[in-house]
């Protein structure tokens, strides 16, 4: 089992380990030979230029020297200053609140290249595959009106919306917001579309129901998250914005408030235990993790609290604050009703994330991978699980770390606000593609903007909106979209995957069966 372990850790090791040439002999000599050659050129170059430098300053413009003249054009070559559109609140009792007419309709960045997106893009193609052949109907789309929540029509960079019920909480008004803040990023790059969208936990757009020869079309629903089963299309949760109600602020503000705090405590010198705190009430799953709390007869290395929110409401959410609790060596993530928007937050610690098998996914948590990024707990099996873990991470700290340091960056390259915007960009174009027929805004459906949302609003729901809001278009490009997974290299990629979780399976196994055999 050692040498095995050693072989894995080798393989998938610290991102920062040496990459070592290996070669022959002769080939080192000549490859040594031929760099001494190639140095003492350089450096006769080198000197040459110097010494033609110095012949200009001298003879050609005495007094000035030719460096400090270059300097001094470099210094006196201004960039274009950037304008700004902040919100513009008419504060006004008796004048309703207006839309702007100076937004730019469209924008040409400065950058004439693009960066190319992180490899969870990908899923963007998968999650509209089912309508490849066929394309989009209107039909198909108005079969989820009684479902949905809320109807999107982007037609000339503007958006309206068309509500149908309310979500749970807010989630509709941080949704909205962000799409938004994308039509400001990038005026005249979303094409006129329409869509339903879905704000409650569960996907609702099953597989099964669309099987066979003779089944419908599935209708394309936007949502959260989504499973194995379903079809629902996954786009960035509200919380990406805030989430007022339990006192969140935005993600990108989050993540440098946790990324602070994580690097005031040393990762040696953090509680070896691994912690969870939130709302167990929600889901059986969560109920079930908290027998494996420490008791009198024995202690499965977890530490589990209850998140009372009435009471932290009544009391100012002191107990909460998500950067405090980066102050363990692992952090437990556990699904509520389905999916649950605090793995980012999780993720983000530093410390390594013991993940309860999900059963669902959101938009980005596909592209992550056990071990690399995160220790991969059973469903069925957890308090044996995450003993096991703590007790292989106490015993290899550096291995540990680094797994969490893995996951941490991960949220840090791969998840910042600019890839989320990104991200919901390239979604919205390629399901554009797919539609059959014109958008058409609605009678009964509303124009927003950036103003009607957030002047006549107060509180955290206004700081998050002012804080998240998109002053200006962008001097970059979109990322380039990654194509689509051909069907081997999808296999290829779920069975990394599920090979990383078997072979700490094993380990676990063995793990076990020597304890039992000492006792």
């Amino acid at each position: 089992m050692e040498d095995e372990e050693e072989r894995f850790w080798a393989k998938i090791g610290p991102l920062s380990q040496e990459v070592r040439l290996h070669s022959s002999s002769s080939t080192g000599r000549l490859l040594k030979s031929w760099t001494s050659a190639a140095v003492f050129a350089s450096f006769v170059v080198i000197i040459l230029c110097g010494s033609v430098v110095s012949w200009l300053d001298i003879f050609i413009f005495p007094g000035v020297s030719l460096r400090q003249m270059i300097t001094a054009e470099r210094g006196h070559r201004q960039l274009p200053q950037k304008m700004e559109f902040p919100l513009n609140c008419t504060n006004s009792s008796t004048m309703p609140q207006t839309c702007p007419m100076n937004y730019p309709k469209k924008h040409e960045p400065e950058e004439s290249y693009a960066v190319a997106c992180p490899e969870y893009f990908r899923w963007i193609h998968e999650d509209l595959r089912p309508w490849k052949s066929t394309g989009i109907t209107r039909e198909m789309m108005e079969r989820t009106k009684h479902i949905a929540h809320f109807r999107l029509v982007i037609a000339n960079g503007k958006a309206y919306i068309e509500h149908y019920k309310r979500p749970f909480q807010t989630r509709d008004v941080g949704t909205i917001w962000g799409i938004l803040q994308l039509l400001r990023l990038y005026p005249g790059k979303v094409p006129d579309l329409e869509l339903m969208f879905y704000c409650n936990d569960r996907p609702l757009i099953m597989k099964s129901h669309y099987l066979g020869p003779n089944a419908a079309s599935p209708p394309p629903l936007f949502h959260y998250c989504g499973n194995e089963t379903s079809l629902d299309i996954l786009f960035p949760d509200w919380s990406f914005w805030g989430w007022h109600e339990v006192n969140i602020r935005t993600w990108a503000h989050t993540y440098q408030a946790i990324k602070k705090k994580a690097k005031e405590m040393e990762w040696k010198d953090r509680i070896p235990y691994a912690y969870w705190k939130g709302n167990p009430g929600v889901s059986p799953n969560r109920q079930d993790l908290m027998t494996c709390n420490a008791t009198d007869d024995y202690d499965w290395n977890a530490r589990l609290y209850v998140q009372n929110w009435a009471a932290e409401s009544s009391q100012g959410f002191k107990e909460s604050r998500l950067e405090d609790q980066c102050i363990h060596r692992y952090k437990i993530f556990v699904e509520g009703k389905a999916w649950s928007v605090s793995d980012k937050y999780i993720l983000a610690c530093d410390s390594m994330t013991l993940m309860i098998e999900p059963v669902y996914h959101d938009f980005f948590l596909r592209g992550m991978i056990p071990v690399e990024h995160y220790w991969p707990i059973s469903l069925n099996n957890k308090c044996r699980d995450i003993k096991f873990a703590v007790e292989w991470g106490n015993n290899h700290i550096k291995e540990a770390q680094a797994i969490g340091e893995r996951g941490s960056r991960f949220m840090e390259q791969n998840l910042k606000m600019k890839y989320v915007y990104d991200y919901m960009h390239h979604l919205l174009v390629e399901y554009a593609k797919l539609l059959k027929f014109k958008p058409e805004v609605p009678a009964g459906a509303t124009e927003y903007c950036a103003e009607t949302m957030a002047c006549p609003v107060s509180g955290l729901l206004r700081t998050n909106m002012q804080d998240s809001m998109v002053k200006s278009p962008s001097d970059s490009l979109p990322c380039t979209l990654p194509p689509p997974y051909d069907p081997r290299e999808l296999q290829g990629f779920m069975g990394r995957k599920r090979n990383n979780t078997r072979l700490l399976e094993m380990w676990e196994a063995e793990y076990w069966n020597n304890l039992n055999m000492k006792q």
